[in-house]
């Protein structure tokens, strides 16, 4: 089985689901692959990654709701605040959820269900730019 490996770099407006569906399938039909698994994998601490509803977005406000009720900023209870009250909820926020997501993929598409997409999760209230790394195995 060969890899192909790529890395994706977003900019996000602060906290949101951000989809990279479309990207990833891009660099899946760039690796040529047509059978195997993706790993996408975060690279940051104080961000995340779901697979969600992409068809209708209050399914992802409603999460985004929840996780900000269990977990919210400004807890006194924190000690790591250096970055701002918004810095330890998020790093919480991302152990809750996942870094990476194994995704297969046949017939040169990822095998996602009809309402499924990938989203990057930002957790903390400024700008970002965040990587991703993509690792095809396949054939």
């Amino acid at each position: 089985m060969a890899v192909h490996t790529s890395s994706l770099t977003l900019r996000t407006g602060g906290k949101g689901t951000y989809e990279i569906t479309a990207e990833i399938e891009r660099e899946l039909s760039q690796s040529g692959f047509q059978e195997g698994t993706v790993t996408v994998f975060c690279r940051h601490t104080s961000c995340s990654l779901v697979i969600m509803e992409n068809a209708d977005p209050s399914a992802r406000r409603d999460l985004e709701m929840f996780m900000e009720k269990l977990v919210p900023k400004g807890d006194p209870d924190f000690i790591h605040t250096l970055e701002g009250p918004d810095d330890m909820p998020s790093h919480i926020k991302m152990a809750l959820t996942r870094t990476a997501e194994v995704i297969p993929f046949y017939d040169g598409k990822l095998a996602l269900g009809t309402w499924q997409g990938v989203f990057l999760w930002e957790h903390r209230a400024s700008s970002h730019n965040r990587n991703i790394v993509l690792s095809f195995a396949g054939e």
